[in-house]
């Protein structure tokens, strides 16, 4: 009977595992794109122009992919270790996703904003008096090299927090659904855990 459940397990876990897997492919391919297509437009920090969001979601995916990985082997090989380590990995994800989603936020035009705390937070980006074309009230090619008359003004970080507060509901159901197949990763990885310790120990 033990065995039973832990093949249940072990092919619900490998399914789930896979569809992670996926889904981290899916976040670095968006990732990639975002780098050679945007550049660094959304830089997060003047001090570290690498730190942008194009480069934590390619991060990002490398990591769910990487953990994807870990626990479709582990569910495979019924392997304690592998399967603790999916399940601890699995809990550092959530700081990750909370990160990209409220970058993701930050960084959109229908935002109509610029820079973190203002536009002028891009001059030491550039190092010089321009923004990323994305802060222009009328988008064109090169537009951020204009004058500051022609950029949105507004910071990002007063019009997010506006936004969310706003939209509270689908945000709240959009971290639901999410913590829910987080949860669910969690279940499954600690169910076969303990279904291996418990054949290991029938076993023995």
């Amino acid at each position: 009977m033990a065995r039973a459940c832990l093949q249940a397990v072990k092919y619900l876990m490998f399914a789930f595992n896979l569809l992670f897997w996926l889904g981290g492919c899916g976040v670095l391919g968006v990732g990639i794109w975002l780098a050679a297509t945007q550049g660094s437009f959304a830089t997060l920090s003047s001090s570290f122009p690498s730190l942008s969001a194009a480069n934590l979601l390619i991060i990002t995916g490398a990591f769910v992919m990487a953990i994807g990985f870990v626990g479709c082997l582990g569910a495979i090989k019924e392997n304690k270790c592998l399967l603790l380590a999916f399940f601890l990995l699995l809990l550092l994800v959530f700081l990750l996703e909370a990160t990209i989603a409220i970058l993701f936020f930050a960084y959109t035009d229908k935002f109509r904003c610029c820079g973190v705390s203002n536009y002028t937070d891009w001059f030491e980006v550039y190092n010089a008096t321009r923004v990323p074309d994305s802060c222009c009230l009328e988008f064109s090619e090169s537009c951020g090299l204009h004058a500051p008359g022609t950029w949105w003004k507004a910071p990002c970080y007063e019009t997010v927090k506006v936004w969310l507060q706003e939209n509270l509901l689908a945000v709240g159901i959009f971290g639901l659904c999410t913590a829910l197949v987080q949860i669910l990763g969690l279940t499954f990885a600690m169910t076969m855990y303990c279904q291996v310790v418990k054949a290991d120990t029938y076993c023995a």
